[in-house]
C-alpha cells in the first residue's frame, strides 16, 4: 500500500548507491537522442528497478538529475513531462526530494499549505493534483491531503520540472504567464525560498 506522505518514504532501494547510474547519466550525450529515446531510456531505467534488477532510477542523485534536466532539450523535457509513466514517477520524486531540500531554519514558525494543479493530467478537470503542507517546521506531500490550501499553483510538468531543477524561477515564470496563482500570492513568492533549490553546473 502505498504510504500517504510521499516525502517520508524511504529516499532509495538500499540494493543499490546509484553511483552507476549517476556515472550513466554524466556520460550521455543526450543531443544524439530523438525525444521518444531519452524518454524510451528513462522508462527502461524505471522499469528494471520496479523488476527488481538493482537499478533504481530514484538513486539517481540530485545533482545529476539537475545536470541531466539542463542538458536535455526542450522536446525531450515536454516528451518525460506527456509520458504516461514518466510523468507520474518525475512528480512523486521531485516531491519527494523537497524534504530533503527544506530548509528547517526558515520553516520554524511557518504554516502553508499548497495545492497543485498539472495542465494536461488525468484528472476529471483535466489537471494532476498535489498538496504540499509546511508545519511543525517538516514538510509532507502527497495527492491528497484534504486540507484547504491557502494558495494554489497551476502550471505544466515541464515548467515543474525546470524549476525544482533550478533550471527556471518561479517569479519569472509567474511574470511570463506560465506560473498562474489563485489564493495568498505572498504564499507562493516565498515558497521557493524556504527550499535549498539545486542550481545547474556545466
Amino acid at each position: 500500500m502505498r504510504q500517504r506522505y510521499l516525502a517520508r518514504r524511504l529516499a532509495d532501494d538500499p540494493t543499490s548507491n546509484g553511483d552507476e547510474l549517476n556515472t550513466l547519466a554524466q556520460a550521455l550525450d543526450l543531443s544524439k537522442l530523438r525525444p521518444e529515446q531519452f524518454t524510451q531510456l528513462l522508462k527502461t531505467l524505471h522499469m528494471l528497478g520496479e523488476a527488481g534488477a538493482g537499478v533504481h532510477l530514484n538513486t539517481l542523485s540530485t545533482d545529476s538529475l539537475v545536470r541531466l534536466v539542463s542538458r536535455a532539450s526542450k522536446e525531450q523535457l515536454k516528451a518525460l513531462a506527456d509520458d504516461e509513466i514518466l510523468r507520474p514517477f518525475f512528480l512523486d520524486e521531485i516531491f519527494r526530494r523537497m524534504s530533503q531540500q527544506l530548509i528547517h531554519e526558515k520553516v520554524r514558525d511557518v504554516s502553508i499549505v499548497v495545492s497543485w494543479r498539472f495542465t494536461n493530467g488525468d484528472g476529471e478537470d483535466g489537471y494532476d493534483r498535489y498538496q504540499t503542507i509546511i508545519e511543525d517546521g517538516d514538510f509532507a506531500a502527497a495527492k491528497d491531503l484534504d486540507r484547504v490550501p491557502d494558495t494554489t499553483v497551476t502550471l505544466s510538468v515541464y515548467d515543474f520540472i525546470l524549476m525544482a531543477t533550478g533550471n527556471a524561477a518561479f517569479a519569472s515564470m509567474f511574470v511570463t504567464g506560465k506560473v498562474k496563482i489563485k489564493g495568498d500570492y505572498s504564499v507562493a513568492a516565498m515558497l521557493t525560498s524556504y527550499f535549498d533549490i539545486p542550481k545547474p553546473v556545466a
